[in-house]
């Protein structure tokens, strides 16, 4: 029998302690007595390190550590972080410099890392810092994505072109688009954003016993671990890795960065336990950033308006070094979902990566679906308008057929189910498009313009398929539930003890949660990609049915009948021919009774069959004050298919988060440098973030299509509400400048840039 929660918007429990500010964050838990770290960082994009004398930082009071690159690597740290790398479309590997720990020679960007000072006082290790003694010989800045320019990585990229990848069938791809009827050419740029988490990073380290521990803010413990052990030269088994309450991650916050290695490191050296904490500037010049790349893009067109062929030329920048992830966000995940929800077989993607004096560029929010997206919807609706027809319908008319499901994309995805037409009909009704035309006269009466836009989104799901739960009956009558991902504000405590409790009985208050300590559950996939609740969910039903099946011949034995007759109902043990009805923790408490410790402890892991598809329409309504440029969010809508929910209220919650992302990114967010590579943008007062007036009410509904590829019919929301809201965003502002004349209209929308696109300024100088 298939298992479903019961979709209960159940109130988050974890928040009681947020709002009451009792939450266990990492700069919270760390030990009385930590030592604490400052970091001196790069004070220019491009030089070449002449001096670097911390002697009299080693001398100042209460310092007990100054760290540099020489100082690793006499202590046998010579292993750089890790990036994973792809294949040139000639079928030669993409470029793969050292990303040293801390800068090694060359200094390659504002907030590199070069030395980290560990004291008794915050304030003596930033005294300290003034001590040291950092020359070096300037080099010109490197910042377009073109190939040239000063070599960042000289025997690695000499002509700072990291990668030249493709996908698709390029011949196939031009002959289609040579066939068509009618081709839309269009430029795309998507700006470079930075996360800016409510809660910076931070970490702190204690060495006991030939015996490390972690514990950093971030989206899971066991990648960490790996490389914690594998550049500090120890055995796993040395490594305990930690993740406490995380005030957001967004991708972000997944990989171990280079402070977590040395404040590892100077614990080790010290003994004593190390904390470091990031400040906001700080993170803004230290933090990997997200998107920053831009598109050369054709469509083409038959006759009857279908679809023949889509290539997509894109630039994307990756930062001074590789990231983690950065050389797959804008290759392999953006082809996840290059061809959206359309149905077309003819694509072709073409990516070259470019290093720049900047930060890296890694996931975020999203990770490669939502550029993709951006770009496509952007393109759709530019070829509405040149082609003469509704928007609407030409998305209609392209759409995958609800019979042709299962679906293999272009980019080898398979869709396992979908119902597009149906859910883009559910949007129309909900935002009121029909009264749309009436409500654009009445702002135009008031002299201001009003635009409509409309995506239609696809995300898949990423990540590791696999994960594991365990299931401990406690002492007091109470169960923990381990589990392998990790909460950033999502709500997980909330969603795992609901989902257990509906196919357990187990009283949703009797359950605990239990996430991010390596020590406590072998092997877990973090948190990313959307993968969070949907493998933990198919991971705990595993469990579930191997505590049944570990608990039914013990029953079977006191109750006096056939296992064979014994059945769980998701609450009670039931057999005809015996009256008792015990419910697990009853069945619990007998087997502990009993002696029967091996019956108060359950593990299993499990992985999906295959990858699920959210999807959805976002329909926004801008208005704009032609005499300032100001663009206001005046309606907002949203109809997601994220199959069956385990709770609708936290997933509306992970939607207004995910489009208050997208739309700050569309009207506000954007990162800015000189042309030294010196970032504009290093605060709050320069870097413009989306506050609670810059959004109107959104209306949220769903139209669930169950997904075929997990047993619980689920679909991954986290990340959808930003995959869908940059392009509504965009298109709603563009549709009111249309009017005016503009033609292409690229984020963000502030009041300046908007003022001069309508001026024809902005769109001249480019």
């Amino acid at each position: 029998m298939e298992k479903f929660g019961k979709s209960q918007p159940v109130t988050r429990v974890e928040d009681q302690r947020f709002l009451t500010g009792h939450g266990a964050y990492v700069d919270d838990i760390a030990l009385d007595g930590a030592l604490r770290a400052h970091v001196l960082r790069s004070p220019v994009g491009h030089g070449r390190i002449t001096v670097l004398d911390v002697d009299a930082a080693r001398e100042a009071d209460g310092v007990h550590l100054v760290i540099t690159a020489a100082d690793l690597e006499a202590a046998g740290i010579t292993d750089g972080i890790w990036g994973i790398t792809i294949e040139n479309r000639d079928g030669t590997p993409a470029a793969d410099p050292e990303r040293p720990i801390l800068a090694r020679d060359k200094l390659r960007h504002v907030g590199e890392p070069v030395a980290m000072i560990v004291a008794e006082t915050l304030d003596q290790a930033r005294d300290a810092a003034e001590l040291i003694e950092l020359d070096y010989d300037d080099l010109p800045a490197k910042l377009d994505l073109a190939p040239g320019g000063e070599p960042i990585h000289p025997d690695e990229a000499p002509d700072n072109r990291a990668f030249d990848w493709g996908m698709g069938d390029e011949d196939a791809c031009a002959a289609a688009l040579d066939r068509a009827a009618h081709v839309v050419r269009m430029q795309v740029d998507d700006n470079r954003v930075i996360a800016n988490s409510m809660e910076p990073r931070g970490c702190f380290a204690e060495w006991n016993e030939d015996r490390l521990h972690l514990s950093f803010n971030g989206q899971g413990v066991w990648g960490p671990k790996a490389q914690i052990a594998r550049i500090l030269g120890l055995e796993p088994e040395q490594v305990r890795v930690t993740n406490p309450d995380v005030g957001g991650g967004f991708g972000m916050k997944a990989p171990p960065y280079n402070e977590y290695f040395v404040v590892a490191h100077a614990a080790r050296t010290l003994g004593r336990p190390v904390r470091w904490m990031s400040e906001r500037t700080e993170a803004m010049l230290s933090d990997h950033a997200g998107r920053d790349l831009t598109h050369e893009v054709r469509l083409g067109f038959d006759a009857e308006h279908r679809i023949t062929g889509y290539r997509v030329d894109t630039r994307c920048n990756l930062g001074a070094y590789n990231s983690n992830f950065g050389q797959i966000i804008q290759t392999t995940l953006f082809s996840k979902v290059m061809m959206g929800t359309y149905d077309v077989q003819d694509t072709y993607l073409h990516v070259e990566g470019y290093y720049t004096n900047t930060t890296q560029v890694d996931a975020y929010r999203g990770a490669g679906r939502p550029e993709a997206i951006y770009v496509l919807e952007r393109v759709m609706d530019t070829a509405a308008r040149e082609l003469g027809v509704d928007p609407w319908e030409l998305r209609r008319r392209n759409f995958i057929a609800a019979d042709r499901f299962p679906y293999v994309s272009a980019t080898g995805e398979t869709y396992d189910v979908g119902d597009f037409a149906r859910v883009l009909d559910h949007a129309e009704s909900a935002a009121d498009r029909d009264g749309f035309e009436a409500r654009r006269q009445a702002s135009a009466d008031e002299g201001r313009l009003r635009g409509l836009g409309m995506a239609y989104y696809i995300e898949s799901i990423l990540g590791d398929p696999s994960e594991g739960a365990k299931v401990e009956f406690n002492d007091d009558g109470t169960a923990t539930i381990y589990v392998g991902t990790q909460s950033n504000g999502q709500g997980h405590e909330t969603v795992y003890a609901s989902f257990l409790s509906d196919q357990t009985g187990i009283p949703f208050d009797s359950i605990s949660v239990v996430q991010g300590d390596s020590d406590l559950i072998a092997k877990g996939g973090g948190t990313g990609g959307s993968r969070s609740v949907t493998v933990q969910a198919n991971a705990t039903l595993a469990t579930v049915d191997k505590m049944i099946a570990a608990f039914t011949p013990y029953l079977a034995e006191k109750m006096g009948v056939p296992e064979s007759e014994i059945g769980f109902d998701d609450e009670t043990f039931r057999a005809s021919g015996s009256n008792l009805t015990p419910t697990l923790l009853e069945a619990a408490a007998m087997a502990r009774a009993d002696g029967r410790t091996d019956l108060l402890m359950h593990e299993a892991r499990a992985t999906l069959p295959a990858r699920s598809y959210p999807n959805g329409a976002h329909v926004a309504e801008v208005e704009v004050d032609p005499e300032t440029g100001k663009v206001t969010l005046d309606r907002y809508t949203v109809v997601d298919d994220f199959g069956n929910l385990i709770n609708p209220l936290l997933a509306e919650g992970q939607v207004h988060g995910g489009v208050a992302q997208g739309v700050g990114q569309a009207l506000c967010e954007r990162v800015a440098f000189d042309e030294n590579g010196q970032l504009l943008t290093a605060t709050f007062m320069d870097y413009a973030m989306p506050r609670a007036d810059d959004l109107p009410m959104i209306r949220f509904e769903t139209e669930p299509v169950p997904s075929t590829a997990n047993p619980m019919g689920m679909k991954g929301c986290g990340e959808a509400g930003t995959v869908g809201a940059m392009a509504a965003t965009a298109n709603a502002v563009l549709d009111a400048l249309w009017a005016r004349g503009v033609r292409r209209a690229d984020m963000p929308f502030t009041p300046a840039r908007v003022w001069e696109m309508l001026d024809g300024t902005l769109e001249a100088a480019e």
